[in-house]
């Protein structure tokens, strides 16, 4: 069951789709929803701080707190509109703490919910979405930033490659699952088959004991490039969700996303639930 959700609220722009999305999330299961937006202290180099006066500092701290009461009025605009019970937290804190953070405060939710950095703008969205999915032990839902409808559940995409963390990205998003019109295991065939692999079509019966209506399709990947073999298959179909494992590391405390996930976030146009 899905009836607490967080969502990193963005301090650019006139429209946060992560935002509008978990609302839509909240609204489809009666979920309460928490936005946490972060008020970030002026990053200084070292080299030029004798130069920076005291007025400089608080001038750029005052605009990002406006930014965030901003974001926040917004989002509990949308809430309010959608009947969605919901609050907030607005946190200072560094960059790199921020996205630590929020990661760790992710544990207490059911699913977590961040937004797509818009690939012409600076923004930490990605270094949000690696916490969450490295940090949180939960599902996360990555919302694109060209993200214009709610939650949409006409058919969703399961990625299968007999892993562990799709066995779990699996299980953890049977709740959109099980209210999904259509869900198509998909196979991506790379010639690289796992010895403890379970075949697809059993994961196919294992949904269908759920009442859930599913297809089996084993797809062949060009040049082995499995995100965009992910995508343009979404496409194709008009998917509306795709489910995966979130491949990668830990190392030193820096996050290091696999090829194949790092590929899927950089190009999505469909929403990503991931769970590692």
């Amino acid at each position: 069951m899905i009836k607490d959700i967080v969502v990193n609220l963005a301090l650019v722009g006139t429209h946060d789709p992560a935002a509008s999305y978990a609302v839509s999330i909240a609204q489809t299961f009666g979920a309460n929803l928490t936005g946490v937006v972060f008020v970030y202290d002026p990053v200084i180099s070292p080299s030029i701080m004798d130069g920076v006066s005291a007025e400089w500092i608080d001038a750029q701290r005052a605009e990002s707190e406006t930014m965030a009461k901003t974001a926040i009025e917004r989002f509990e605009r949308a809430a309010s509109l959608a009947g969605v019970q919901a609050g907030h937290r607005i946190i200072e804190a560094t960059l790199g703490g921020a996205t630590d953070l929020f990661g760790r405060m992710a544990r207490r939710f059911d699913l977590a919910v961040v937004g797509q950095r818009q690939p012409d703008r600076m923004s930490p969205a990605d270094l949000f979405a690696e916490g969450a999915l490295f940090e949180s032990g939960r599902p996360v839902m990555m919302v694109p930033y060209i993200q214009t409808s709610g939650l949409r559940l006409d058919r969703v995409l399961v990625c299968w490659d007999g892993s562990r963390t799709a066995a779990r990205a699996m299980g953890d998003a049977m709740p959109f699952l099980t209210r999904a019109k259509q869900v198509d295991v998909v196979i991506v065939a790379t010639g690289r088959a796992k010895s403890d692999e379970i075949p697809g079509a059993d994961v196919g019966h294992h949904l269908a004991r759920h009442g859930i209506k599913v297809e089996v399709k084993r797809i062949v990947a060009e040049d082995v490039d499995v995100p965009n073999t992910i995508l343009s298959y979404a496409a194709d179909v008009s998917g509306d969700l795709i489910v995966m494992g979130g491949y990668g590391h830990s190392r030193l405390r820096e996050f290091v996303l696999g090829g194949a996930t790092r590929g899927i976030l950089a190009s999505m146009t469909v929403p990503v639930l991931m769970s590692h």
